[in-house]
């Protein structure tokens, strides 16, 4: 079984978990009513994506 030779620093154990932080949501205006919402979704508000009609709200 491969065993380590030596202990990993803190230091060094941090920036390999540096990748796992949480990254914020890129939020967009909406096109139509303005609010904002995630990118390439359709609006919660209105139903509209990409500056068309597609759910019925």
């Amino acid at each position: 079984m491969a065993v380590p030779k030596q202990k990993q620093s803190k230091s060094r154990t941090k920036r390999r978990r540096s990748h796992n932080a949480l990254k914020i949501k890129q939020l967009v205006k909406c096109s139509n009513c303005s609010k904002m919402k995630l990118n390439h979704t359709i609006c919660d508000n209105c139903g509209f994506y990409k500056g068309r009609k597609v759910l019925a709200v």
